[in-house]
């Protein structure tokens, strides 16, 4: 017997999403962030979805290439790079991007015999995470330069607080740092995630990165990405399987951390963190039954979680149940979890089958590649 839970996927949110990046960039090229199986959505159907994007960024080499076997002949940009010689060569195989961003990438990328290798440096502006040191860029922007297995080259650094108060000085620091290490170089470059595709457009550059926002969510705290006029894409559903009625001081679920303060009818959903819920989602956390509203009650197991239907009476087993999707941000989900919206989204399990959805079609589509992994 086949578990009720699912997650849908809109393919022409997706599209929608991607015509609002190209809104607030209208003169950058879109890179479609896809990594971690797009970001949990599903890597094939997301991109021919987005084909429409000017090219796509992951950090899987095997995505890269599952994309290239699938058809897929977009710019690809591998995101941390490469970690082999032998991995350079099916770079040059497939024809991928990679970025550079420590000294062992440029000695293998020194002592290779390849040929039209597309590059781009990342630079570590103050995030300190990737990137090389700005003192030492115009030393690794002239060795890659006389390269003779490098093609092209293009400039990138990532941003740590794109997300947070606007025109906060760590941003504009990173900002001034990427421009003065760079200004003598006139490269294409690529700076803007999500969030500084849409609050700062003086770092859209030649590309810009959108990763969450195509997939209809906030990169702010407060917001949701309806603010932006995004759709989501995802809405992770379940169904009702069991139903208790509880009285004054009973408890639910491990731990009997929740205890009924009346008498109290809760509904059981197939849904759990196995599944990809959040374990630490506490009692009050809401929950669309039969698209009204409820809340969690107690903890939430590895493949259940119970939600109360004292005010929904009349709601039976089998009734529809929405965890995060259409009329329920996943934004409030993950702030009633205390976390970010991407780790929800991208921490799917395997096991909840992806059904896409197409204008008002719905059709299964079996995981490929690796989307079953």
């Amino acid at each position: 017997m086949q578990r009720p839970i699912k997650a849908y996927i809109d393919l022409s949110a997706l599209t929608h999403n991607l015509s609002i990046a190209r809104q607030y960039a209208p003169k950058a090229k879109i890179m479609a962030v896809i990594k971690a199986n797009a970001y949990g959505h599903g890597l094939l159907h997301t991109a021919h979805a987005l084909r429409n994007a000017d090219g796509f960024a992951l950090l899987e080499l095997e995505a890269a290439i599952c994309l290239r076997d699938a058809g897929i002949r977009h710019p690809i940009l591998l995101l941390e790079g490469f970690f082999s010689t032998q991995e350079l060569m099916l770079l040059e195989k497939h024809k991928l991007s990679t970025v550079i961003h420590h000294d062992e990438q440029l000695a293998m990328l020194t002592g290779c015999k390849l040929q039209a290798l597309s590059i781009f440096i990342k630079i570590n502006t103050g995030m300190n995470r990737l990137g090389i040191a700005p003192e030492r860029f115009p030393a690794v922007i002239e060795q890659l330069s006389s390269n003779p297995a490098v093609s092209r080259i293009s400039l990138m650094t990532h941003f740590a607080t794109a997300d947070g108060i606007p025109n906060n000085a760590r941003f504009r620091g990173q900002l001034q740092v990427f421009d003065q290490a760079t200004r003598a170089i006139p490269l294409p470059c690529s700076l803007a995630n999500s969030a500084a595709t849409i609050r700062y457009p003086e770092a859209h550059r030649d590309w810009v990165r959108p990763g969450l926002m195509l997939y209809g969510a906030s990169p702010f705290a407060t917001h949701t990405g309806a603010d932006f006029n995004l759709k989501p894409v995802m809405s992770l559903t379940s169904r009702i399987i069991a139903t208790h009625s509880l009285k004054r001081g009973d408890i639910v679920g491990y731990s009997g951390n929740f205890q009924a303060d009346r008498p109290m009818r809760i509904g059981i959903v197939a849904c759990g963190y196995a599944d990809g819920y959040p374990r630490h989602a506490p009692t009050g956390t809401p929950v669309l039954v039969d698209n009204q509203k409820s809340r969690l009650v107690g903890k939430v197991s590895m493949d259940m979680l119970a939600v109360d239907l004292t005010e929904l009476p009349d709601t039976p087993i089998n009734s529809p149940v929405t965890l995060w999707g259409n009329g329920l941000p996943v934004e409030d989900i993950a702030h009633a979890s205390d976390t970010i919206s991407y780790e929800l989204l991208s921490a799917l399990s395997t096991r909840v089958q992806l059904d896409t959805l197409k204008e008002d079609a719905q059709s299964s589509l079996p995981r490929a590649c690796l989307e079953s992994k």
